[in-house]
C-alpha cells in the first residue's frame, strides 16, 4: 500500500513563503509523475504543479513563477516551494500520484 506523508504547512503571512514535502513509500519513486493538488473550502480540488520522472514540470497559472516543485528520487520524496504567498492560496495542499493521495497539509496565508 503506497503511503504519501505531507509535511511543511502552516500559518505565513501574505509575501511569505513555505516549503511543503512530501514522503513516499513506493518502490520506483522515479517512474512517476507527481503532483501537488490544493482545495480551498467551499472550492474543488485543483491541480498547482506536476513534475514528470524527467523533471520538467507544469503550473497552474495562479501559482506561475511563485511556486517550484521538485522531486528527490533518492530520497523518495517530492516538494513544493512556495514564495510570494498570497491569501488566496489558503488551502488544504495534497501530494498525489494516480490515485494515491496524502492526508493533506494546511496552508493558511493571513493578510
Amino acid at each position: 500500500q503506497v503511503q504519501l506523508v505531507e509535511s511543511g504547512g502552516g500559518l505565513v503571512q501574505a509575501g511569505g513563503s513555505l516549503r511543503l514535502s512530501c514522503e513516499a513509500s513506493i518502490n520506483n519513486f522515479s517512474w512517476y509523475v507527481w503532483n501537488w493538488y490544493r482545495q480551498a473550502p467551499g472550492k474543488q480540488r485543483e491541480l498547482v504543479a506536476t513534475i514528470v520522472p524527467g523533471g520538467t514540470t507544469n503550473y497552474a497559472d495562479s501559482v506561475k513563477g511563485r511556486f517550484t516543485i521538485s522531486r528527490d528520487n533518492a530520497k523518495k520524496s517530492v516538494y513544493l516551494q512556495m514564495n510570494s504567498l498570497k491569501p488566496e492560496d489558503t488551502a488544504v495542499y495534497y501530494c498525489n500520484r494516480r490515485g494515491d493521495w496524502g492526508q493533506g497539509t494546511q496552508v493558511t496565508v493571513s493578510s
